[in-house]
């Protein structure tokens, strides 16, 4: 117990002691109490929630933003690494392939090996088995990390190609996320040489939803009489959390709830995979305050996980990032406290809140205050107001008030922390590489 204790302070860089560590101590022993959380009963169903981008830092001032311990807090495991076979430093798409195959790939590359030939990935094991599958993910749906687990293609790029095979040839029952414009032809706005996947989808028994509202008002999809879902919110990735448009796009943890609700009628049981894309965008642009609110809905759906898992008793959920973004720090090179509360009043990107200045940005102070509650002083308006980027400095002013650093605008080779709640969940207990994570959640489904 101690150990998995001492190990949720090495991964955050946040030692708890006193009540903390009572609470956290409380908790790991009435989830083992249950039966739940370290039992070696068969998996019959796979949650695998991969928040992007997400490391040990990201789990740390994500702890100070929400004032309390996240969901995932008391079920960390252990951490792992994320090297690719080509770089020290991955991409998602080799990361991804990593995760879904247990094969380490070169960057851009998704379910390959290194001769190129197609590997074979938990999800499409999980299909030979008899069970159902789904892809959730607030980017397009064919971006890297959902493709790899259903996908083969030399290039993450080529989103169509992914497209295609997801409704030709995939066995995938469940796609609920961005991209629509990538399964309709040219002629229709897409970017489809010919192809209408979407048509093709609905002719083999997908029901297609496009808005927020049509996905709530969907009849129970049945996926044991071969009853599919394909939900297309937005013509490229969905809104950042604070942007989105509540009547049209749902939140990760409605597309979530619907996807749970759907595989779950088949008795053979299903795998899920779902992402919160866009941690790693806020981690890209070092924007604080978007890494945060998206980290935030991120936790929401893994409430619907967890909720699902603790009443069926059967089902184990992952939660493990495919990498850290950005080398975020807690305590900046100007503040040695740490304020991430503070981002709670953000509404908006800083590429948006750059958007709205003037064209010699003398209203930089007003857009600040509108969009974030925080009052710059003259000198944070100044760095503002003479910076090159308007959106980086933003960013950087923002994360400073947060006591938040950067080190880099991408990827980092850092390794990252692995939380699992449900039957064998404490198998995930150590230090890995990220290929090690389908092994263990193969052997737990007892799959070939």
């Amino acid at each position: 117990m101690f150990k998995k204790v001492g190990l949720i302070a090495l991964s955050t860089g946040i030692v708890l002691s006193g009540a903390g560590l009572s609470n956290v101590v409380a908790a790991s022993k009435d989830a083992s109490a249950n039966g739940k959380q370290n039992s070696n009963k068969p998996v019959e169903n796979v949650i695998y929630m991969i928040p992007d981008g997400f490391g040990a830092n990201t789990a740390a001032n994500y702890r100070i933003f929400k004032g309390e311990d996240a969901v995932w807090d008391q079920h960390i495991k252990g951490m792992f690494t994320t090297y690719s076979a080509n770089k020290d430093i991955t991409d998602s798409a080799a990361a991804g392939t990593a995760m879904a195959a247990g094969v380490k790939t070169n960057n851009g590359v998704i379910g390959m090996d290194l001769e190129g030939n197609k590997v074979k990935t938990i999800l499409e094991a999980s299909e030979e088995a008899g069970k159902s599958s789904g892809l959730v993910a607030t980017s397009t749906i064919t971006h890297a990390t959902p493709a790899s687990f259903a996908a083969h293609v030399e290039s993450r790029n080529n989103e169509t190609e992914i497209a295609r095979q997801y409704i030709q040839e995939s066995g995938v029952d469940v796609i609920l996320g961005g991209g629509k414009n990538n399964f309709l032809p040219v002629s229709e706005g897409g970017k489809q040489a010919e192809l209408n996947l979407i048509e093709e989808a609905q002719e083999k028994e997908f029901e297609f939803v496009e808005t927020r509202e049509q996905l709530e008002n969907v009849e129970e999809v049945n996926v044991e009489k071969g009853e599919k879902l394909l939900g297309l919110f937005a013509g490229e990735a969905l809104a950042p959390e604070f942007d989105r448009d509540e009547t049209e796009e749902p939140s990760l943890a409605e597309m979530t709830e619907t996807a749970i609700d759907a595989l779950s009628q088949d008795k053979d049981g299903f795998f899920l995979v779902v992402e919160g894309s866009q941690i790693d965008w806020g981690g890209e642009d070092n924007d604080a305050g978007y890494a945060m609110h998206d980290t935030k809905a991120f936790e929401e759906a893994v409430l619907e996980a967890i909720e699902f898992a603790e009443q069926d008793g059967n089902t184990l959920v992952v939660v493990a990032g495919d990498h850290e973004t950005g080398g975020m720090s807690v305590g900046s090179a100007t503040s040695s406290n740490a304020n991430a509360d503070i981002l709670k009043n953000v509404t908006a990107t800083g590429e948006f809140m750059a958007v709205q200045l003037n064209e010699d940005r003398s209203n930089i102070k007003e857009i600040i205050l509108v969009y974030t509650g925080i009052e710059l002083t003259e000198k944070e308006a100044a760095t503002v107001q003479q910076a090159d980027d308007a959106k980086s400095a933003i960013n950087k002013v923002l994360s400073e008030r947060a006591g938040i650093g950067w080190t880099r605008y991408g990827h980092t080779a850092a390794p990252v922390p692995v939380f699992a709640f449900g039957p064998q969940s404490d198998k995930f207990v150590g230090f890995h590489d990220n290929t090690y994570l389908p092994k263990i959640i193969s052997k737990a489904m007892k799959l070939k």
